[in-house]
């Protein structure tokens, strides 16, 4: 089992996440395909990287992010950072010859996300985009049912992603407000989610026609760089523009002829994390709410007219990523497990070297989608979406 130095670049809420997925990877899936083992970890400040070091377990600790990918020892670069920082990075990684795990979304456009996608195909390296849900294991045991047939062929796919925490007006103007560092508001930053899981579990988008709106145009200036989240609330100072979408509607028309539609808002009150889809086949349904993420619900059109209707699947040691987690269905899945999943895939393709998705190559295809669906927004009109060769007919 070789062990592989993690160089972790951000030490927020998504630091904590990997870093706790590389303690406890080990722990769930023994013997491991290789142990994470937490090198240096890089931070605005030299005191905020310290600390960071302390809390998730860090050897070292640096202000400057290219000491980390510079370092020899360095295996693996994790960039957990805001938006704008990604390309940079993600660049001078694949050019170090570091593998890579990025945050999602994988940058601001796709220009910048082609060019984080050349550099890792020159560079031969495992690359992944951390679109962590789709490690859901209901969300993989969807996909079985759908590449078994369960549910024929595929009709439609209805997704939405809603969350309440900018929904007040007063909630601070933190990053992922301003276009320059984020790119777009409620479409990078969890519409492509659910755009991550239409593509895993329907296919390739053929044309997109879309409603972006801004609801909050301003909003209070937030002291520091840390993204608050909705947690605190700004007071009668300053307040600053809002030049992001705050909600994204889209009509989605696959490739393979299925239709369906997506929408994602962070201004959903009473919404926490919801992240749902329903699929309809020819032969069947299927349903997934993650605020119930242990389960899925299944209708197959081959039961007999006095018993058809949806039935509760609960996730467990039969299903898939089931050997690695808990010994009886419906103990529990949490965010931190879908992380745990995410590093278990991503070290395995190290260890075995072979390729992991999503890829980088899953990224740039929904920054694509992304940019046509901004595309369609302003245009008030069907854009076809563009594919790059490796998801090509």
């Amino acid at each position: 089992m070789k062990n592989l130095n993690v160089g972790l670049i951000g030490g927020g809420f998504m630091g904590k996440a990997h870093s706790l997925a590389y303690s406890a990877m080990p722990m769930f899936f023994w013997p491991a395909p290789a142990m994470p083992i937490r090198k240096a970890i890089a931070e605005a400040t030299d005191d905020l990287a310290a600390e960071a070091a302390r809390r998730f377990g860090f050897e070292q600790s640096t202000s400057d992010w290219r000491r980390v990918v510079e370092d020899p020892e360095i295996d693996v670069v994790d960039i957990a950072t805001p938006n704008h920082l990604h390309a940079e990075i993600a660049i001078a990684a694949a050019q170090a010859g570091k593998h890579i795990i990025c945050e999602k979304p994988l940058a601001r456009t796709g220009e910048e996300s082609r060019a984080m996608y050349d550099a890792v195909k020159d560079a031969g390296i495992v690359h992944m985009v951390a679109f962590n849900y789709r490690r859901t294991p209901a969300v993989a045991l969807a996909k079985k049912y759908i590449e078994e047939g369960a549910i024929g062929r595929i009709l439609n796919f209805r997704g939405t992603y809603l969350q309440d925490w900018s929904a007040d007006p007063n909630s601070p103007l933190s990053w992922r407000f301003q276009k320059s560092v984020a790119g777009s508001g409620a479409l990078g930053d969890i519409a492509t989610h659910v755009i991550d899981m239409a593509r895993y579990l329907v296919g390739e988008f053929a044309s997109v026609n879309s409603i972006l709106s801004t609801w909050i145009p301003d909003r209070p200036m937030q002291s520091g760089g840390a993204d608050a989240l909705g947690n605190v609330r700004g007071g009668d100072g300053p307040r600053g523009d809002v030049d992001v979408d705050d909600e994204v509607m889209t009509m989605v028309r696959f490739a393979n002829g299925a239709v369906g539609s997506i929408e994602a808002t962070r201004n959903g009150w009473g919404r926490n994390n919801f992240i749902t889809f329903e699929i309809h086949g020819t032969e069947g349904s299927i349903v997934f709410n993650y605020e119930r993420r242990d389960e899925l619900q299944v209708c197959f059109a081959n039961d007999g007219d006095d018993r058809r209707g949806f039935r509760t699947v609960y996730t467990g040691p039969a299903h898939p990523y089931g050997n690695g987690l808990w010994p009886i269905p419906a103990l529990g899945i949490g965010y931190g497990e879908t992380k745990i999943i995410e590093a278990h895939d991503f070290f395995k393709a190290i260890a075995d070297g072979t390729s992991v998705s999503p890829s980088f190559a899953d990224g740039y295809q929904t920054a694509l989608i992304d940019d046509a669906i901004v595309a369609s927004a302003e245009k008030d009109a069907w854009v076809d979406v563009p594919r790059i060769a490796e998801f090509a007919d």
